[in-house]
């Protein structure tokens, strides 16, 4: 497995970003399987843009996970870019959602093995990056064949004005009217949405609003799959628990390399 540390200037956001990049090499089990044409001209991975959560960067999930062998045990690109706690918007400071969305899909496709094909591009991301991976996908829902949100909503609306009116300071209100707008203009539009695999402990905070984005996105038809984990709240256990659990049967994964 190999662990790219990157640092690049970012046209969307205007500076210097960081971008951590999992991708799969030769591996032990490999090796155990007398396996010696692994690298073939031509070939790419299947990929996930994993997101980080709030105060965290592209690090997280090298430090707390063990995401670099899920991925190389299924043979998966992982890409991780920073995002500086702006939420995963276009903003003043920076076009964030166009830098994840638009800008680096298109500088890992030319850089790297990686393909740009629909069924092979998924997102996800826990917390912050879950909201951030939830907006992304109804906005951009032709590039995504499923979504992985871990521990929040992007589409409670209820539960961002319970949070407003009892003067919580991270109230993401505007964001969450913003991103069922844009949801609803693309579903009416008869855009494709991909699978959303939806899943919280129910110790977490931020359950109830979990709970309506996920009430939600069935009403208006989409595919949902959703899973409430006793004995868990908003901590990395459970993140790293659900990241096995999402390489190994949630996400259509060909658990190999795409050989041309």
């Amino acid at each position: 497995m190999a662990v790219i540390r990157m640092n690049f200037l970012s046209q969307a956001i205007g500076m210097q970003t960081n971008v951590t990049i999992c991708l799969p090499t030769y591996s032990f089990a490999d090796t155990m399987q007398g396996r010696k044409d692994v690298y073939v001209p031509g070939m790419k991975y299947q990929v996930l843009y994993l997101l980080h959560g709030g105060l965290g960067d592209d690090s997280d999930y090298l430090h707390f996970t063990n995401i670099t062998r899920y991925a190389d045990e299924h043979k998966l690109a992982v890409v991780m870019p920073a995002d500086y706690n702006m939420g995963y918007e276009d903003n003043e400071k920076g076009q964030f959602m166009t830098y994840v969305a638009e800008e680096l899909p298109k500088m890992c496709q030319a850089m790297f093995p990686i393909s740009g094909k629909r069924e092979d591009n998924f997102i996800g991301g826990l917390s912050m990056g879950s909201m951030g991976a939830q907006k992304i996908a109804v906005k951009y829902p032709e590039q995504y064949a499923a979504v992985l949100a871990m521990s929040a909503g992007a589409f409670g609306l209820e539960f961002e004005k319970k949070k407003k009116e009892a003067g919580e300071e991270l109230v993401f209100l505007d964001e969450t009217i913003a991103a069922r707008k844009t949801f609803e203009e693309n579903l009416a539009a008869g855009k494709s949405f991909p699978k959303f695999f939806m899943t919280w402990g129910d110790q977490d905070f931020v359950r109830e609003g979990h709970q309506e984005s996920c009430e939600y996105l069935e009403a208006h038809g989409l595919d949902v799959f959703t899973e409430i984990v006793p004995g868990y709240s908003h901590e990395w256990d459970f993140w790293d628990l659900t990241l096995r659990k999402a390489f190994k049967e949630w996400l259509p994964i060909r658990h190999e390399a795409i050989y041309p």
